[in-house]
């Protein structure tokens, strides 16, 4: 049985209780909370996890929430199914898994998680994690995240959810790009979906508004799920095999 190095000092220790209402059957979960503060100049090497050039030349804040985010990534996977491996950063800046398993990793404000599963059950998974934006600042960016049919529906729900909206739209549409742009190979951007519906329950359904391929075409609709927790929303895209 592989052995992990202790977690550093900026780093508590690993959480495997999933954090959705639903769960994702063969899946693994990990997070942790990380203090940049709290990083010490050795801990990369110390967790035997290379820090990349870009890496190398990012400021604390940045190099705590990688290696936080690696840590929940390469302990998910050895215990999903006993590979050691810590995901690279490929040329798009993503995460480079092994070739059997889907994965996706994030972080916000002091946490980060990842999950992964085999290929064979889940091809493709997105996570995102967001600080809840404030009802001032939603409201600014309501026509920047927003399409013109989200607005409208979100004009005839509570006034009080707005700031829920607008962070739940960005957020779930960037698990929803973590989950598909490995499968099409082709970037989207927020004007290229819509959600159609969502719940306090952590329901969302999504519409593409953009053909990316044969299977993922203009009209394709794709659930996910999020959740709101101390002021964080965690929101996930799983697209089953």
């Amino acid at each position: 049985m592989t052995r992990l190095p202790a977690l550093p000092a900026c780093c508590t220790p690993l959480r495997a209780d999933w954090p959705l209402p639903q769960p994702l059957p063969g899946s693994v979960w990990r997070s942790t909370d990380f203090t940049p503060a709290h990083l010490l100049a050795d801990d990369f090497a110390r967790s035997a996890i290379e820090m990349p050039a870009s890496i190398q030349r990012s400021v604390a804040k940045r190099q705590a929430e990688f290696l936080a985010g690696r840590l929940c990534a390469r302990a998910a996977l050895l215990h999903l199914d006993g590979t050691c491996a810590t995901p690279a950063i490929g040329e798009d800046r993503a995460p480079v898994w092994p070739a059997h398993i889907a994965g996706a990793i994030t972080h916000s404000n002091g946490r980060a998680g990842a999950v992964v599963a085999l290929k064979s059950e889940w091809q493709g998974l997105g996570i995102d994690l967001e600080n809840l934006l404030s009802d001032e600042r939603a409201r600014r960016l309501v026509k920047e995240i927003l399409t013109p049919g989200e607005q409208r529906r979100m004009a005839e729900g509570c006034d009080e959810d707005v700031a829920l909206v607008v962070t739940l739209t960005f957020s779930i549409k960037e698990s929803l790009f973590k989950a598909l742009f490995p499968l099409v190979g082709q970037r989207f951007y927020f004007e290229h979906a819509e959600v159609l519906s969502w719940s306090k329950d952590g329901h969302v359904r999504l519409r593409l508004l953009t053909d990316l391929s044969t299977e993922w075409h203009h009209g394709k609709e794709i659930e996910g799920q999020f959740a709101v927790h101390e002021g964080q929303l965690l929101s996930l895209v799983a697209i089953a095999a």
